[in-house]
């Protein structure tokens, strides 16, 4: 089984899930994105702002591939990049973190691992960059698929609790906390994906 992670980009946001395209629950403030809903623009939103983000901050997504087949993804920047995390009663986002917004396995890929993948390859990209942290937004009672991800499954892949909450708790996962870290990240991402393809040279559009 052939494993592939690309960044993100505007060349291959169409192969996110359908439902996924069109969401712009993060990237609008929620009486903006319930606007572009309403005018039936929502994908045109997101690709807009994912052009923004890529040239002023770079990549800000990845997209994971089995045997050439999209699989999942995942979604991350810093927090003035996402409008609806002030909406939250844990927020703000800590200065020095990046947000991870949201992921997603499709079902025939679940259970396999994929999702820790994805978030040490996220790990892996802000270690380079030179950030601190990862923090998210969790919904503690998650009861079907949602643009969160579940509070026990952030936790197990090593996130810890910063403020608490019965529904929506901020989590966070310190990058710089201890080397080993690290270095299960690299040893994950050679063991399960090899050769990781490097970003490709951003240029004005």
């Amino acid at each position: 089984m052939g494993r592939q992670l690309v960044p993100l980009t505007l060349d291959n946001l169409s192969d996110l899930p359908g439902k996924c395209r069109g969401c712009v629950f993060w990237e609008m403030d929620p009486v903006s994105g319930e606007a572009a809903v309403r005018t039936g623009r929502p994908e045109w939103e997101k690709e807009a702002w994912l052009s923004a983000v890529l040239l002023e901050w770079g990549s800000c997504g990845r997209l994971l591939y089995v045997d050439e087949v999209p699989a999942g993804f995942v979604l991350y920047a810093p927090p003035d990049y996402v409008p609806r995390s002030t909406a939250f009663p844990t927020s703000p986002v800590s200065p020095d973190a990046v947000q991870l917004m949201t992921a997603q396995l499709l079902p025939p890929f679940q259970g396999e691992g994929l999702g820790r993948v994805l978030v040490q390859t996220v790990a892996k990209d802000l270690l380079r960059r030179g950030c601190k942290a990862i923090e998210a937004f969790a919904d503690a009672r998650i009861e079907e698929p949602s643009c969160l991800l579940p509070a026990d499954y952030l936790l197990s892949v090593g996130f810890k609790t910063v403020r608490t909450h019965p529904r929506y708790p901020r989590l966070r996962l310190e990058l710089r906390s201890t080397l080993s870290w690290k270095m299960d990240v690299e040893r994950a991402l050679d063991q399960l994906l090899g050769a990781v393809h490097k970003d490709p040279v951003l240029r004005p559009l």
